[in-house]
């Protein structure tokens, strides 16, 4: 897919489909919070490994720039998330801003390597995997700075990992979901599939 949109200015269907996503995702995050606290005793031999769980927190802002496809989309999808989910009670507090705006930037960059011209399955596992980097260096540095080398390799190849499944094929799933399901008619990536 090679849809140019970069020098395009948002429309306001980008935005308020961008945002609609971001909500709903900041409201998954309420219970994934929850369940993320509650399988830390699944993970007590190998507490950095948790972090395979990850991939959800960064899946709204690859989505949205899939969708949306114009820079600063995916720092958009991960820091609306974000917001919903400390306006819900997120029990990182406001640090969920920072986070969301960080691993967003890090979705944003796989995508600004493609140009912003490559919105395809590739690129979404590239901007997952980078989402996913950019929350290790984040959380390793405000919560485990003590922790040593060892840590930090097994946290950050959990994070990534998760990234590139969940994040990246999983927003491509979705995205190929709702193309099915029409709601991306207004969009470039609904008029490429009906032109297929």
């Amino acid at each position: 897919m090679t849809t140019i949109n970069n020098d395009k200015p948002w429309r306001i269907v980008d935005i308020v489909v961008a945002a609609v996503i971001a909500v709903a995702f900041g409201i998954v995050f309420l219970a994934w919070n929850a369940l993320y606290a509650a399988t830390g005793p699944i993970f007590v031999a190998l507490p950095p490994a948790q972090a395979i769980m990850y991939g959800v927190w960064l899946l709204p802002g690859v989505l949205v720039a899939l969708i949306v496809r114009r820079p600063g989309a995916a720092i958009f999808g991960g820091l609306v998330s974000a917001a919903v989910s400390v306006l819900l009670g997120s029990p990182y507090g406001a640090d969920a801003l920072i986070s969301g705006a960080i691993q967003g930037a890090g979705a944003e960059l796989g995508f600004a390597l493609g140009l912003y011209r490559r919105w395809n399955l590739p690129f979404a596992m590239l901007a997952g995997a980078l989402a996913g980097l950019a929350a290790t260096v984040h959380d390793v540095v405000l919560y485990y700075p003590e922790t040593g080398t060892a840590f930090w390799t097994v946290y950050g190849s959990a994070t990534v990992v998760s990234g590139v499944i969940v994040a990246g094929i999983g927003s491509w799933l979705l995205l190929r979901a709702l193309i099915a399901a029409g709601v991306l008619r207004d969009f470039a990536v609904g008029r490429e599939q009906r032109e297929v």
